[in-house]
């Protein structure tokens, strides 16, 4: 079993909503097990225009392959309704493989720890809530200027 942390984010639609549905199947993937979620925050876009989004972490232990769980990710965001119009564009869910374990992966669709995740507020003050060792206080220092909430 591998622990996987996964960002939820979404700025289109009943967000919230789409957050605990995407929680909920996330949950249903087969051999995952031990899911936590983190509270959500609302945050204006970084470095796009749109509405603001809503996100949390999610944690669980898997026993898929790091590849195995991108393309459930995929699945669900297409199930969603996400579709990949250009970088950055709003959507109505938004699913980051963050941490797969120990593991470093650097491929083409797919690089692990996420490449920007420790740029965010977004992410790291729900991957904090979840697992407090993964994230600094230097790291959370240095995103202190971007409005974020609790919701």
């Amino acid at each position: 079993m591998t622990l996987a942390f996964v960002a939820l984010g979404a700025n289109l639609g009943p967000v919230q909503e789409t957050l605990h549905w995407a929680v909920q199947e996330l949950g249903a993937l087969p051999t995952c097990q031990g899911m936590r979620c983190s509270s959500f925050y609302r945050s204006a876009p970084v470095q796009a225009q749109g509405p603001d989004y809503v996100n949390a972490v999610v944690s669980f232990e898997t026993q898929l392959s790091a590849q195995s769980l991108l393309q459930a990710l995929q699945a669900i965001e297409k199930r969603a309704g996400r579709v990949r119009s250009y970088r950055n564009a709003s959507r109505p869910l938004d699913l980051d493989l963050l941490l797969f374990g120990q593991e470093r992966i650097a491929q083409a669709d797919l690089e692990v720890p996420h490449p920007r995740m420790f740029e965010r507020a977004f992410v790291l003050l729900p991957l904090a809530e979840l697992d407090s060792n993964l994230v600094n206080a230097e790291q959370l220092r240095a995103v202190a200027d971007q409005a974020i909430e609790r919701l």
